[in-house]
């Protein structure tokens, strides 16, 4: 059983951020290094396998929305900063445990996603990620499946495709890296009808111009079987 007929099984409608991620690793998505834990002591120990400054997140089935909850607490810096973190995380409704990541370094932020339309079937989303997703609605749009041809056009027709130069001291971005991130999710969403929706946002872009997902969300289709 995979991970998503696991969550099928369980009746979520949609996978953990840290089933997602390792879902998405699978399909050659680039995330961010993180570990699972289930109280404070083992958040700690993560945190320092994996290096202060960390971010830790509030884990849950039904912490979709963790940033609406005030589930998530931002370079923290030391051992202290982790379990005053969890103290407070782990008290949120829905909350069975805490994701421990590292915190990327690099100014750009983007958004790939996927969505499954009524009439086209599952569509690949490029645009400007973070904080001006909705703010700025800079995005585009493609049916899957995508060619590499088909994901690098998507990458030039933002708005704020100039960001994907040399920026701020950092390279340009890696643009096969991300154009593969599309094509990723188009193939995805066709192997996988149970997927209704994926969004990774922020893809954030680390100093070396490779693009990493920081966060993602898969929403999960009732009733509908995964096929491999």
């Amino acid at each position: 059983m995979d991970l998503i007929q696991e969550a099928q099984a369980k009746d979520q409608a949609a996978l953990t951020e840290y089933a997602a991620k390792r879902f998405l690793a699978g399909w050659g998505i680039p995330v961010c290094r993180e570990s699972q834990a289930a109280d404070a002591d083992a958040a700690v120990a993560a945190a320092v396998q994996i290096g202060f400054p960390v971010a830790v997140k509030a884990s849950g089935a039904t912490l979709l929305h963790k940033t609406e909850v005030g589930g998530v607490a931002l370079n923290l810096r030391s051992e202290r900063d982790v379990e005053e973190a969890c103290g407070r995380l782990l008290q949120i409704p829905g909350c069975d445990g805490v994701l421990v990541q590292e915190m990327v370094q690099g100014h750009r932020e983007f958004v790939c996603g996927l969505l499954r339309d009524r009439d086209l079937g599952p569509c690949v989303m490029f645009g400007l990620g973070g904080i001006f997703t909705e703010a700025l609605d800079d995005a585009v749009f493609r049916v899957a499946p995508l060619t590499r041809w088909d994901a690098g056009e998507m990458l030039g027709e933002i708005r704020s495709a100039k960001l994907l130069e040399a920026f701020r001291g950092e390279p340009a971005v890696d643009r096969a890296s991300l154009s593969r991130i599309l094509v990723a999710l188009g193939t995805i969403g066709l192997k996988h009808e149970a997927v209704q929706a994926i969004d990774l946002n922020p893809i954030k872009i680390r100093r070396d111009g490779t693009p990493v997902a920081v966060d993602a969300l898969i929403s999960l289709t009732s009733g509908v079987a995964a096929r491999r």
